[in-house]
């Protein structure tokens, strides 16, 4: 029992981590500041919010830290590296220090480096603690780094200050006092234990009550961040906030003692048989018979109907039947991996749907403040990063939902990308405040989803242990995006500055800011035509991937029903 309680105390660790470290999400809070310190141009603080999302391309290091060194020390050592990232830009912004600007695209890519680093140590934490139920584990955690923007706003209105560098010294301490918070847990970590059957459904139902906490818990930050007008009104719901964080503490408690109970003094009306279990413990197993058998499929398939559509080669067969995955879970090395088709609709999908959101969260101050809504930016980075934390909690939608309403993951995927392209079609549309907030919302619901089921995806197409290698491989998508997409996003805005002269043209603290509807009208169109793309190719690697996935639902049911 006492191992059983330590290892939700480290899943709660681990949800503070993630609220705590989404440092990333909030530049948009500060970078009008850091561009007229530096006297910069749109294009050079595109490169620095690249810089941070450069990290990304090192996330490895973390990993190959962890086989030197022990986890709480790989915990320490990417706080201390948001400490001195963020905290040298803070330093520098209040004109205490000066820094030469390639400096400090070197703090930015140090910060960004530090999220990989904490990112790993929860998905360590996850996969050590919860191996029966990492995939809900891993998306309840994931979402909590959606609501860090909300809570960093709270925190910065609590103190009262109207200065924007707050963000980066809040960015700078908050993750390392988080840190120390984790240590005790993590350090107390419990042995790995198999669970019987009736413990697997008891951590499942634990993670459908601290999901519903969660959701609680979102609508708390989006709905109450906006009435926060005062200080004072800003330290309750700060501590409220907290207090959502520090609540799914009590809840295996309590479902413990509702089974001790029921067990010892309710035992006469305790169900029966209860079929709820969100991942079937059997999976594991029948991942091994589909591979075993993997030959054979190949074999019959290949001399039946494979052989004439191949005789066919028309252009149906080339794209949605040709080298196809014929069983889920198979494991790819990198070198197979790259030279599959399934995976490259994959990385478009996410290059063109997730990716591009990120993008846009940067450029949200300067959105913003072009359209006239320059005091509007923390409430719209809290709308963005709250509906990117609904949308992480709706990945886990096809686990809940599996009993009931099987649809593959990939399919799943091409609907969270619907919204994207709808947005940025509606920003083009409409300049409007109403339109921007329903604009950022849609984005950060698709972008969040995304995010969180990719995990899961890669694992199911490509390999559970290839996993760490694989999903590295498919992010280096999201630097090179966010250099694409808003070197686009800053030449449109420079050239309108040139272009405009003084009439959508102001000059704040010696930099000139775009003014005007004209400022990211052709951003938002080129945007929303490039994630059409990325729909496009969602719904081909649905097409593709969908006999994969229901020749794994018949034979999962099929062996259920043979154990019952």
């Amino acid at each position: 029992m006492a191992g059983q309680s330590r290892k939700w105390m480290i899943l709660v660790a681990t949800i503070w981590i993630q609220a705590f470290t989404g440092t990333n999400f909030d530049f948009s809070a500060y970078s009008s500041s850091l561009k007229s310190v530096l006297g910069i141009s749109q294009v050079q603080l595109n490169y620095l919010a690249t810089a941070s999302d450069l990290g990304k391309v090192f996330g490895w290091s973390s990993g190959s830290a962890l086989l030197y060194f022990p986890l709480w020390s790989v915990l320490f050592l990417a706080a201390f590296m948001g400490f001195i990232g963020y905290g040298l830009q803070w330093l520098l912004i209040q004109n205490l220090i000066s820094l030469p600007y390639f400096l400090v695209f070197l703090l930015c890519l140090l910060s960004g480096c530090s999220i990989c680093w904490f990112n790993t140590v929860c998905f360590v934490l996850c996969n050590q603690n919860f191996p029966t139920n990492r995939a809900l584990a891993l998306s309840l955690t994931i979402s909590f780094n959606g609501v860090s923007p909300a809570i960093y706003n709270l925190a910065a209105k609590a103190i009262s200050s109207p200065e924007c560098s707050l963000y980066l010294i809040l960015n700078s301490l908050l993750p390392l006092f988080t840190s120390f918070a984790a240590l005790v847990p993590i350090l107390r970590q419990p042995p790995l234990q198999t669970l019987p059957q009736d413990a697997v459904r008891r951590d499942s139902f634990i993670f459908l009550i601290l999901n519903i906490l969660a959701v609680f818990t979102g609508l708390y930050l989006l709905l109450l961040n906006s009435v926060t007008t005062t200080a004072s009104t800003a330290r309750i719901i700060f501590g409220g906030a907290l207090c959502f964080l520090v609540l799914p503490l009590c809840i295996p408690g309590i479902v413990y003692a509702r089974d001790w109970a029921l067990k010892n003094i309710h035992a006469s009306f305790r169900l029966q048989g209860s079929g709820f279990n969100l991942v079937d413990v059997d999976d594991l197993e029948l991942h091994k018979e589909l591979l075993i058998g993997r030959e054979e499929y190949y074999k019959n398939t290949m001399n039946g109907t494979m052989k004439s559509e191949e005789e066919k080669e028309g252009c149906y067969e080339k794209v949605i039947v040709k080298n196809r995955l014929l069983v889920l879970g198979e494991e790819h090395p990198a070198r197979v991996l790259v030279s599959r088709l399934d995976f490259w609709l994959y990385y478009v999908a996410y290059f063109c749907g997730g990716t591009i959101g990120l993008v846009y969260s940067n450029n949200l101050g300067q959105i913003s403040q072009s359209l006239g809504f320059a005091s509007k930016t923390t409430e719209l980075l809290t709308l963005y990063s709250s509906c990117s934390f609904f949308g992480r909690l709706l990945s886990a939608a096809p686990d809940f939902l599996r009993a009931k309403l099987y649809f593959a993951r990939t399919g799943w995927l091409a609907i969270a990308l619907l919204p994207t392209p709808i947005a940025f079609f509606l920003l083009t549309t409409s300049s409007s405040e109403r339109a921007l907030e329903a604009g950022t919302a849609l984005i950060g619901l698709s972008s969040g989803f995304i995010f969180a089921a990719a995990v899961s995806v890669t694992s199911e197409l490509f390999g559970p242990n290839s996993m760490g290698v694989n999903h590295n491989i498919l992010i280096t998508n999201i630097p090179i995006g966010s250099l694409a997409y808003g070197l686009l996003a800053a030449m449109v805005y420079d050239g309108n500055v040139k272009s405009s002269g003084l009439t959508n043209m102001e000059i704040v603290d010696g930099v000139s800011i775009c003014m005007g509807r004209q400022c990211y009208l052709q951003t938002f169109l080129w945007w929303g035509v490039i994630s059409l793309f990325g729909l496009s190719s969602s719904g081909l690697l649905f097409v593709r991937t969908k006999p994969a996935y229901d020749r794994f639902e018949e034979n999962r049911i099929l062996t259920t029903d043979n154990v019952d």
